[in-house]
């Protein structure tokens, strides 16, 4: 029996899984902050504080292929490529060494940010969602199985913007680990399948602007390509 719903429901947003035509249901997207030193250090942060959280709507996705419209209210909206972790089973208080077996698989990622809106906020000790959460700011490409990856700990993860690297790290310099990630999250909230985690950002961070081409590697992952747009109006 169907809801009786006031009002037409959302689509539920959901991830390709890399080949098949199944898709990842998306419940919540989480997002880890500071978690590649070079980053901390480019943005002029203390980087001797642990890595903090902040979320993203699921709607908020962007598949392979697809255009970002630029957003509107800032001039200077800057790429951040992520490892991203689908979780398939969750759970409160998930020990670091039980980590793994709650992910379904992995992807890449782009945490797209108006970075003078978020500056803003921080500099008056106000929540960052300005910034950060805003319509087609997480694009990802399709999920890969672990049982294909394994769990990766190193790997180059790169960003090309109109052909040239502009971001390019290996997972080994991440400062929390995807176990640690997924056990600290836990702690906090109750994780859940269809949650996404995006892992945090390497070094070289830049704004990009309308007819841009951003590609996006991990090694060993399906690669995200997507464009930027002109803005909506």
């Amino acid at each position: 029996m169907s809801a009786d719903y006031v009002i037409p429901a959302a689509p539920q947003a959901a991830i390709a899984v890399a080949g098949t035509t199944k898709t990842y249901p998306v419940r919540r997207i989480w997002c880890v902050g500071r978690n590649y030193i070079e980053h901390i250090r480019e943005m002029g942060q203390d980087e001797r504080l642990p890595p903090f959280y902040f979320a993203k709507a699921a709607d908020m996705i962007v598949p392979d292929g697809g255009t970002v419209p630029y957003p509107t209210l800032t001039k200077d909206m800057h790429h951040e490529v992520e490892l991203v972790v689908a979780i398939k089973t969750g759970g409160h208080h998930i020990p670091v060494a039980k980590a793994n077996d709650h992910i379904y698989g992995y992807a890449v990622g782009i945490d797209l940010t108006r970075r003078d809106l978020q500056i803003a906020s921080r500099d008056l000790k106000r929540p960052w969602e300005v910034g950060k959460t805003f319509d087609h700011s997480a694009p990802c490409g399709a999920i890969k199985p672990a049982t294909e990856t394994g769990h990766p700990k190193e790997g180059k993860i790169t960003l090309k913007c109109n052909g040239k690297i502009r971001q390019d790290g290996d997972l080994n310099q991440l400062i929390w680990n995807v176990p640690e990630i997924i056990s600290n999250l836990s702690e906090m909230v109750a994780l859940e399948p269809g949650d996404i985690i995006m892992t945090g950002t390497p070094a070289g961070v830049a704004a990009c602007v309308a007819g841009d081409v951003l590609e996006c590697e991990v090694a060993g992952l399906p690669k995200l390509t997507v464009t930027i747009g002109q803005p909506i109006k």
